[in-house]
């Protein structure tokens, strides 16, 4: 992504995050910051793929129930991983925007971008309408695919139980397991044989 453009992603992002911290009570704050604290004492963070890492290779069904194998695209060119928590989530959906917006550049570079999603396919097909996306949009229903690449977090009892009452986490993903995929981003470049 261009400097300029993750710029103001950021600055975007930013301007989200002041604007929950304006709207929010102070339980919910409270909650998300524990929820943070616990993500970053948990190694979450560490233990992630990092840069020059072989990829997993995983065959994962796209929005509309085509299986997508990460090694057949990588015959194709390099490839550009992203994941994302959900629909349910305003800093995805920006993020997932932006993407759509870079996805000319990235194309003229030689690389392909897939973004995975813990949600079930009917989720990931209303995402990827309501934001155009042109690019694959894959179902890690159960994290499996996120767990290998080491990017999984357990949310708090208590933050589950609110987006569990907010916008019904659990039906999103098809399992009550409270887990979601850290923000990240990789680029793949070769599989594990």
């Amino acid at each position: 992504m261009k400097k300029e453009k993750q710029t103001e992603l950021h600055s975007k992002l930013e301007k989200l995050k002041a604007n929950f911290a304006l709207k929010a009570d102070d339980n919910r704050k409270r909650a998300i910051e524990e929820l943070i604290e616990t993500v970053e004492k948990s190694g979450s963070t560490t233990i992630a793929k990092q840069v020059g890492a072989i990829a997993p290779d995983f065959t994962l069904n796209n929005a509309l129930g085509k299986p997508v194998k990460l090694s057949d695209y990588l015959k194709k060119g390099k490839v550009i991983l992203t994941w994302y928590r959900g629909n349910w989530c305003p800093f995805c959906n920006l993020t997932l925007h932006a993407l759509q917006e870079e996805l000319s550049n990235f194309k003229a570079h030689g690389a392909n971008l897939i973004a995975l999603t813990p949600e079930l396919p009917d989720e990931s097909i209303s995402t990827s309408e309501k934001h155009g996306l042109q690019f694959e949009v894959l179902s890690d229903v159960g994290n499996k695919v996120a767990k290998e690449y080491g990017i999984v977090f357990e949310l708090t009892d208590e933050v589950a139980g609110m987006y569990n009452q907010s916008f019904d986490l659990n039906n999103h993903n098809g399992d009550e397991s409270n887990e979601l995929p850290l923000a990240a981003r990789l680029n793949a470049l070769k599989v594990q044989e």
